[in-house]
């Protein structure tokens, strides 16, 4: 049995994602890391970091800002400073950041009163508030106030990403600031139960998304057209927030620029897109190259040779396998039109995915040959290739997410990325591909029959 899909709702007759357990099994990971290293308390400016450590959120407005702040450290109960507002509704709305007491009678566990640890409190706004209002220093002594509780104040302090204000006004009350980036990210490393449902959910969302693209695309369409397109049907169905639709065609697949223009697409024009957005924190990653109107020789030749590096690397991929031997499979750059690996960096590329974009493991021939991870059961990562086509202007770009199974792995991409589609077509009905096109394709959404060994 594949990977279960659910509602976007709870049920009383069946279990779908625990929330709770994720809360639970997030925070229980996080704390692992910081016994078993050298450091006394973990402090995260970070919005996926904050949101791991204390299941709080106040929307992907604020993910830039650096502007609220938690605090775990060792042996205690996570700490955050928010928005006034923001903290105020944590403590009536979030119980897991407060004490609890359990009924003698009822057993039912419930919040007491006045002990939330959610506070109001902020940084520096990236350096918008005067300086001589010294936020920076506000910080610093709330941290150093939460440390000298513990008697930690002397231990180390893992920070993740710090203003330098801040970092300056941490050293000057003494503390001994390190990189605590690391812990946070072996904690993400491996993906619970409930994470990999929301990371699959996350992907169905794209599936959606890339079926109406499909059938939307075509001669005459911008660019920016189908940005527009695939953002509302993701805000529709549940996004919690469309980071980027990388939409590249004609000319501009070779070279690839990363990001979308205005550019008008025409007949025989390649076209791939990458759908990068979260549900409930949790992130996608997905390439999908089309033909629009009809696919050149060149063109149907370089998805070919895309295509057949993502299946040689997702056969080889299995607990107990490397990075490296991931990457050792896919071309050097020089082979297909790059001076060095730096150069050709995230063309055949690999990451983690979780409640960020790019998360460990990372898969590239500039790192991994020299410095291999080991692949675990419950990662979840995306692995993404890409080929110039000998036209000189095309190009292809394929892109599957898979979770790490006992004897292999699960792709969780499901749109059909076997053999290259061609969209816009005359021949077409208006309401998509005819029924013999779609069934010829129709295997590919069987989740056995995506399941590599």
């Amino acid at each position: 049995m594949g990977i279960a899909t659910y509602g976007t709702t709870n049920v009383d007759w069946e279990a779908r994602i625990d929330i709770d357990r994720l809360r639970r099994e997030r925070l229980a990971r996080l704390r692992e890391q910081l016994e078993a290293s050298s450091v006394g308390a973990l402090l995260a400016f970070d919005f996926a970091n904050i949101r791991y450590m204390t299941s709080t959120h106040i929307g992907t407005w604020g993910s830039d800002k650096l502007v609220r702040f938690a605090l775990l450290v060792r042996g205690a109960e996570p700490v955050i400073w928010d928005f006034g507002s923001a903290a105020r509704h944590h403590q009536l709305y979030n119980p897991w950041l407060s004490d609890e007491e359990t009924d003698p009678v009822t057993g039912v566990r419930t919040p007491v009163p006045g002990t939330s640890r959610s506070f109001a409190g902020i940084s520096t706004l990236r350096g918008a508030v005067h300086p001589d209002a010294d936020r920076a220093g506000s910080v610093a002594a709330r941290v150093l106030e939460e440390l000298r509780k513990h008697g930690l104040e002397r231990e180390p302090v893992g920070v993740d990403f710090v203003e330098m204000p801040v970092h300056r006004a941490l050293t000057a009350a003494g503390l001994d600031i390190c990189d605590g980036q690391q812990l946070f990210l072996e904690a993400r490393r491996v993906k619970t139960r409930d994470e990999i449902s929301l990371l699959t959910h996350a992907c169905a969302l794209a599936d959606m998304a890339y079926e109406e693209l499909y059938a939307f695309l075509r001669p005459g369409i911008k660019e920016n057209e189908t940005v527009g397109l695939v953002s509302k049907i993701l805000y529709d169905n549940g996004s919690e927030f469309v980071e980027g639709i990388n939409a590249i065609s004609g000319e501009r697949c070779n070279p690839h620029p990363h990001l979308y223009s205005d550019r008008m697409v025409r007949p025989g024009d390649p076209a791939f897109f990458d759908i990068v957005h979260s549900y409930m924190g949790y992130r996608t990653c997905y390439y999908r190259t089309f033909a629009v109107g009809s696919a050149s020789p060149a063109m149907n030749d370089a998805y070919k040779i895309a295509r057949e590096i993502m299946d040689e690397s997702l056969a080889a991929v299995k607990p107990g396998a490397t990075t490296a031997d991931i990457v050792s499979l896919w071309p050097r750059a020089q082979d297909f039109g790059f001076a060095d690996e730096e150069a050709a960096f995230a063309l055949q590329y690999g990451h983690g995915v979780g409640l960020s974009v790019w998360e460990k493991p990372i898969f590239s021939r500039l790192t991994s040959l020299d410095h291999p991870e080991e692949l675990k059961e419950g990662m979840v990562f995306a692995l993404e290739t890409y080929w110039p086509a000998k036209d000189g202007w095309s190009a292809a770009r394929i892109e599957e997410e898979l979770v790490v199974t006992a004897d292999g792995c699960e792709v969780i991409t499901r749109f059909p990325a076997e053999e290259l589609l061609v969209a816009g077509q005359r021949y077409f009905a208006a309401s998509g591909p005819l029924p013999a096109v779609r069934e010829s394709q129709s295997h590919l959404n069987n989740p056995k029959a995506r399941k590599q060994s």
